[in-house]
């Protein structure tokens, strides 16, 4: 029985009731209300609550759901590769033919794919679960080609004696620079402007000694 509809005196009698009858606990389920009751004037012409119970569907199924949908309203086949870590962070994989329509410039489409997925597994009460949702290897790629960017703008930044202000980019992006260029002695790096606007800037540490805001 995955869902179930009962009435009580209360809406919490209601919900106890069918989560008796569906062996489930709380956290468990999803509730809907449909009627709150009421107690009526004097005991006369009072309503019972009434709820909807319904088993919740694991994450793997949300996802799944939510991706399947999407696509298809897309118009594209896709297969999926779900694993999630210690219940703490899912990996999603999209595997199919020219699905660079699911990426987008610079990634933009995957990232908002990404976004929304993130609202739909973590819709409730259940532990947040971090999601990350890639296709054709596409994230491995961009870290790859940021770093040689970071690294290449920081002999740059070297050699011409001043600051490069890279493009505009996401949280997960800048963090991708900042850790490429940790190391370097000569270099500092600090994220600036508002979002969706804020970018990176890598610095000669004895030009510019702001305080680095690396996010």
């Amino acid at each position: 029985m995955d869902s179930i509809e009962k009435s009580g005196k209360t809406v919490e009698d209601a919900i106890e009731e069918a989560l008796q009858i569906m062996n489930c606990k709380r956290e468990q389920v999803e509730v809907t209300i449909i009627d709150e009751g009421s107690k009526g004037f004097l005991g006369l012409g009072g309503r019972l609550a009434k709820v909807r119970v319904t088993k919740s569907q694991t994450l793997e199924v949300r996802a799944r759901e939510f991706l399947k949908e999407l696509t298809l309203a897309m118009g594209i086949n896709v297969e999926m590769e779900i694993t999630t870590a210690e219940e703490k962070h899912m990996q999603v994989e999209l595997i199919g033919k020219n699905l660079g329509i699911l990426i987008g410039k610079r990634g933009q489409t995957l990232d908002s794919i990404q976004y929304l997925l993130n609202l739909v597994v973590n819709r409730g009460d259940l532990p947040y679960v971090s999601v990350t949702v890639d296709t054709e290897n596409y994230r491995e790629k961009r870290k790859e080609a940021l770093e040689n960017l970071a690294r290449n703008l920081a002999k740059k930044a070297k050699s011409q004696r001043r600051s490069v202000i890279l493009e505009p980019m996401n949280p997960y992006e800048r963090r991708i620079i900042h850790a490429a260029l940790q190391n370097e002695r000569q270099i500092s790096t600090y994220s600036q402007g508002e979002e969706p606007y804020r970018n990176v800037v890598i610095a000669l540490k004895d030009r510019d000694r702001r305080s680095s805001n690396k996010e």
